[in-house]
């Protein structure tokens, strides 16, 4: 008998043995998918935090090291697409002068019945409002941390949150649309609803809204070319970066946009970046 509660003495201490070796490797296990957690969530905040700024010759990624991008970012439609009745194209010579964004014309719609909303997450760097044909216009220029920027204009009536962020910006002057920089720089996220309405409504019924999309890490296409590049070499901040905003949406956004008429009669469809990519 004293043999065999000997043993089962010995039994129960290798049982304790492998219980606290079990429980030590569990807790071993939680130490380490914490810190992991952790540097990966220290890692998409610091990666949240860039932004990218123009230096006067090109953009630099600003408050870190710039994540990298998926080949082609998916930018959601900021507007509804059924209400869309023409395209204008980026990369375009217009009446007005060149421009390296492009467009929307809601002809069918009241200035009150387009919604704008923020097409992928991303965060405000810079915004001016100012007077166009006796109506205050907003235009805002947000960047993504792995490289891309994305502008509005002619927004018209703004949410109570992004219109407080205009109400500090300069007084608004009739046709100087000069931005100001927002510092610091205002994460939005897709989804988030930016306008309640667009365009001019004082002078002329005209509800439209201007959306171009840049890609910030090298210099398009079009720049490549020797005249181009001498051209808009005053306009290079967003000329040399400017891509078709057709080539990033979904593919059934991008066919029912393309099937539309040109909003600009004179310019059509030709573009300096659409076609490139």
């Amino acid at each position: 008998m004293s043999k065999n509660q000997r043993g089962f003495h010995i039994i129960e201490i290798l049982i304790a043995v492998v219980v606290i070796g079990l429980l030590g490797f569990v807790v071993w296990r939680f130490v380490l998918s914490s810190n992991k957690d952790s540097q990966n969530d220290n890692s998409a905040s610091k990666a949240s935090s860039v932004t990218w700024a123009w230096d006067g010759n090109s953009w630099q990624a600003q408050g870190g090291t710039a994540p990298t991008c998926d080949p082609k970012p998916e930018f959601k439609m900021p507007a509804d697409t059924d209400k869309v009745t023409s395209v204008l194209y980026p990369g375009q010579q217009r009446s007005t002068g060149y421009k390296t964004h492009g467009g929307f014309l809601f002809a069918n719609s009241k200035n009150e019945d387009i919604d704008v909303t923020i097409p992928i997450d991303s965060a405000l760097i810079k915004a001016s409002r100012y007077i166009e044909k006796g109506d205050v216009q907003y235009f805002m220029v947000f960047t993504l941390p792995c490289g891309y920027a994305y502008r509005f204009d002619h927004l018209r009536t703004l949410t109570p949150k992004f219109q407080a962020i205009m109400d500090k910006l300069p007084e608004p002057k009739v046709d100087d649309s000069r931005t100001t920089p927002i510092e610091p720089a205002i994460a939005v996220k897709a989804g988030e609803k930016v306008a309640t309405g667009v365009g001019f409504k004082k002078e002329l019924q005209n509800t439209s809204m201007d959306l171009g999309i840049y890609d910030l890490r090298q210099p398009n296409v079009a720049s490549k070319n020797s005249a181009y590049a001498s051209k808009h070499a005053d306009e290079k901040e967003f000329a040399f970066y400017g891509v078709c905003f057709l080539d990033y949406f979904d593919s059934d956004t991008a066919s029912k946009l393309n099937a539309l008429p040109a909003a600009d009669q004179a310019a059509g469809k030709t573009s300096d970046y659409c076609g490139w990519f």
